[in-house]
């Protein structure tokens, strides 16, 4: 089947409005000249923004939608409107094949709900998976999952995790065979829970694989850069991504008090700017915006909810390049081979 270029873009979600998106968008669109979108959300408001972008309008698509998902709607609620909502109606246009993938700024846990009933798993696939970029300190980011999609896993959806995790590496860092670790309380082979020592030994038998385990990972090396892949339970990840997220504020927010407390910081501010400018741009979550639900028969992208005009284009463009490079397809033969040795 073949995989259209077009995006399917929840027009409504998110925390900045209809505005941001659109101009995220067109941000997007100036950089991917082949690509088209549909764009789900209230007709009136969509053609009144896309008056501001004539490059997104002429490659767009409008799909009316008379409902939005509200941030704090349990997924249970959101999935009985999904006909009649803009989040619901672009994962619809994916599962009846008429846009190749789905980018969503709102409610993560409805997304999540709706796309796995909608898309279903991909065969060998248990379950779903949240995965993200994070920044290191090394030559590239590194892929993590689980981010919350799944509280409890046992050892074989770690090793699935593994698996979709080193696919995606490959594409989003384009690495050959991605360095995989599982995140644990200690690096000896006798830490952790008896699921995460199961997967571990699995995955050290997986020399057929396009990935090199590295065994475990503690929580204060996440950032070093030592590891492509970084695999744990959607309750682990979840919270070591808001503790990255709410450290890198913390940074950055003690360096703006610092600069600002005396004469003497202001003009240590201007010769330390060039550096601080890097820093700032490293630790944006604008320029790492967009996780993708691994695992499933189609690609969802969720965009940050407080995410401005960059941070969408960077997910758009994360969605771009999924479906260019194939991810699904990668992923599928990757478990098919570990399938087929397994049995």
């Amino acid at each position: 089947m073949t995989i259209p270029m077009r995006i399917a873009v929840d027009a409504m979600g998110g925390d900045e409005g209809i505005a941001v998106m659109l101009a995220g968008a067109a941000r997007a669109r100036r950089r991917f000249e082949g690509m088209e979108f549909i764009l789900v959300g209230d007709e009136a408001r969509i053609r009144a923004g896309l008056e501001g972008h004539p490059n997104l309008a002429s490659a767009s698509e409008i799909v009316h939608a008379e409902g939005v998902v509200a941030s704090d709607e349990k997924p249970s609620t959101a999935i009985r409107r999904a006909k009649k909502t803009s989040m619901g109606i672009a994962i619809d246009l994916v599962k009846q094949g008429k846009a190749g993938a789905a980018v969503s700024s709102g409610n993560t846990g409805a997304l999540m709900a709706m796309s796995k009933l909608a898309l279903r798993t991909m065969p060998g696939i248990d379950r779903p998976a949240l995965a993200a970029l994070l920044p290191t300190l090394g030559e590239n980011d590194t892929v993590m999952l689980d981010l919350g999609a799944n509280t409890e896993v046992d050892a074989r959806n770690l090793v699935q995790f593994a698996v979709m995790g080193a696919a995606y590496a490959r594409i989003a860092l384009d690495l050959e065979r991605p360095r995989v670790a599982l995140l644990n309380i200690g690096t000896e082979e006798m830490k952790g829970t008896e699921n995460i020592r199961d997967a571990a030994a699995e995955l050290r038998t997986a020399s057929h694989l396009r990935l090199d385990f590295t065994g475990f990972i503690e929580g204060n090396k996440l950032s070093r850069g030592e590891v492509d892949v970084i695999v744990c339970d959607g309750f682990a990840g979840n919270i070591a991504l808001k503790t990255i997220e709410g450290t890198a504020r913390f940074v950055a927010d003690l360096l703006k008090r610092a600069f600002s407390s005396s004469t003497r910081s202001k003009i240590g501010f201007l010769i330390s700017k060039p550096a601080t400018e890097l820093l700032r741009t490293h630790l944006d979550p604008n320029n790492h915006n967009g996780a993708v639900f691994l695992g499933l028969n189609g690609i969802v992208v969720k965009s940050h909810g407080s995410a401005n005009e960059l941070g969408v284009d960077t997910a758009i463009g994360f969605a771009a390049k999924l479906l260019r490079d194939d991810l699904n397809r990668r992923i599928a033969e990757d478990m098919g081979k570990f399938e087929a040795k397994a049995a």
